[in-house]
């Protein structure tokens, strides 16, 4: 009997050194082998518990009965809202159902004006402000809204943290040391950013990856007055007051009033002297930096915008769309006194003064007033 014993336990360590049928063997294992191996482990682990109540004789002792009862329904729940795949552990097992979306890639919410999804019903209700415009938290500091109150607490730093990061060529200070050397493009003029389609450069990652949605002609929003449609948010918005003509943000120096807060800042701009942004050919400073932009364009005698219409080019993307408007006959701009339509908005705001009596340019030398 020996030999063969002998044998059994030689044959039992060969097959234990050898990796492979021992993974065969897990990889095999059944729904069932499973959870006779969870049962073991709970087994054991209850034993331990109970080792422990026994070696604390200052504590009542709990009867098995109990102490089992316990532990098992404790670890059961503790498993039954813990995710299989990475092991992170959550309070309901309504959030380890969500979080299971990340592993399986499940996205069953989905918006009905641009067809992206997403996993949890929450974010496709934060994501459809973008489609409404809707910014329900607003800076009580400058009047800011925002669609959600993690960006509003992101901006509030704007007032309330220290600038310490200043720009030595324009005085304009940031909040952190990246946001300046970002800034500092502007000064130096870098563009390490550059579309493959037609070689444009960009200051900002963000910036290439807007431009490349004009090659695509990706473009989810779409104005309902219209159907004109957009390839940002912030731009449909901007074409409503088109429509509205509502413009509630004045200038407390002239009066004048914009239908965007931005549009105001600009303005304001004019009044204080602000002029950070300087052409390093003439030295000509404006506004803003995109203006700067256009008037380097007489120097360097780039005209990006081509019609697609005729062989005519243009340095000004808004230039584009008014001259390829000659050709297309569009004139979206009505008047709201008559039916006259316009394909330029200055054109409507000048014929609508002939409704409205305004006459807001006078002569030095008399009383005449024009419109």
């Amino acid at each position: 009997m020996k030999p063969v014993k002998t044998e059994f336990i030689k044959e039992d360590r060969e097959n234990m050194s050898d990796p492979e049928p021992c993974r065969m063997k897990h990889t095999e294992d059944t729904e069932e082998q499973r959870e006779l191996i969870e049962v073991k482990e709970e087994s054991e682990e209850l034993s331990e518990v109970e080792e422990e109540h026994h070696d604390k004789p200052e504590e009542k002792p709990l009867s098995r009965s109990k102490t089992k009862k316990t532990f098992l329904k404790k670890t059961r729940a503790k498993k039954s809202t813990t995710c299989t795949q990475c092991g992170k552990s959550f309070t309901t097992k309504h959030s380890l159902k969500c979080h299971m979306r990340i592993h399986t890639g499940e996205k069953p919410f989905t918006c009905d004006q641009c067809g992206t999804s997403f996993t949890q019903k929450s974010y496709l209700d934060l994501h459809m402000r973008v489609h409404t415009g809707e910014k329900p938290f607003t800076c009580d500091q400058c009047g800011k809204s925002f669609t959600t109150k993690q960006h509003l607490e992101i901006h509030m730093r704007v007032h309330t943290v220290e600038k310490s990061f200043t720009c030595d060529q324009c005085g304009k200070s940031f909040t952190t040391k990246q946001h300046l050397e970002i800034h500092m493009r502007v000064h130096t003029g870098e563009k390490s950013f550059t579309c493959d389609q037609c070689g444009k450069s960009f200051t900002q990652r963000g910036h290439l990856k807007s431009h490349i949605k004009v090659h695509t002609g990706e473009k989810l929003f779409t104005c309902d007055q219209c159907d004109k449609t957009f390839l940002w948010a912030s731009n449909l918005k901007r074409h409503l007051t088109v429509h509205t003509k509502e413009k509630p943000h004045s200038c407390s120096v002239c009066g004048k009033s914009f239908s965007l807060l931005p549009y105001l800042n600009e303005h304001q701009k004019t009044h204080n002297g602000v002029r950070e942004f300087m052409c390093f050919e003439c030295e000509k400073t404006f506004t803003t930096a995109n203006n700067l932009k256009q008037h380097q364009r007489i120097h360097n005698g780039e005209k990006p915008y081509k019609c697609s219409h005729c062989d005519k080019r243009l340095s000004v993307s808004s230039h584009l769309k008014t001259h390829e408007r000659m050709h297309t006959g569009e004139k979206p701009y009505k008047c709201s006194h008559c039916d006259k339509r316009f394909n330029q908005s200055s054109c409507l705001k000048t014929h609508e003064r002939i409704h409205n009596g305004e006459k807001p340019y006078k002569c030095s030398h008399c009383n005449n007033r024009f419109s």
